[in-house]
């Protein structure tokens, strides 16, 4: 059975700090890249980051660079997202993807496997 269950998400005020976790299990970690979407109330899911293990390669969509950084334990099978100086805007609920193929994760934001999502909020 295929399971992605993200954890870590919370309050936090502007300018702080979470960070997330997805644990994987059921699927072959090294062949898929893993990523973080989210989705705020009224609004369309949108890519955050993804990583390529097999390849080391990280992505991020603009608004996050510099900000929020994808990494993962190849071993233990998880994903993790920092996420520092957050904002306002960061307020969503973020899910963890995998799927094998980058194109249809990053350009199309479709994935074979999703986990449930975890709340982040950010005051200001």
């Amino acid at each position: 059975e295929v399971q992605l269950v993200e954890s870590g998400g919370g309050l936090v005020q502007a300018g702080g700090s979470l960070r997330l976790s997805c644990a994987t299990s059921g699927f072959s970690f090294d062949d898929h890249v893993i990523a973080w979407f989210r989705q705020a109330p009224g609004q369309e899911r949108e890519r955050v980051a993804a990583i390529s293990s097999g390849h080391g390669s990280s992505y991020y969509v603009d608004s996050v660079k510099g900000r929020f950084t994808i990494s993962s334990d190849n071993a233990a099978n998880m994903v993790y997202l920092q996420m520092n100086n957050l904002e306002p805007d960061d307020t969503a609920v973020y899910y963890c993807a995998a799927d094998r193929q980058l194109l249809r994760v990053w350009m199309i934001g479709v994935c074979d496997y999703w986990g449930q999502g975890t709340q982040v909020t950010v005051t200001s």
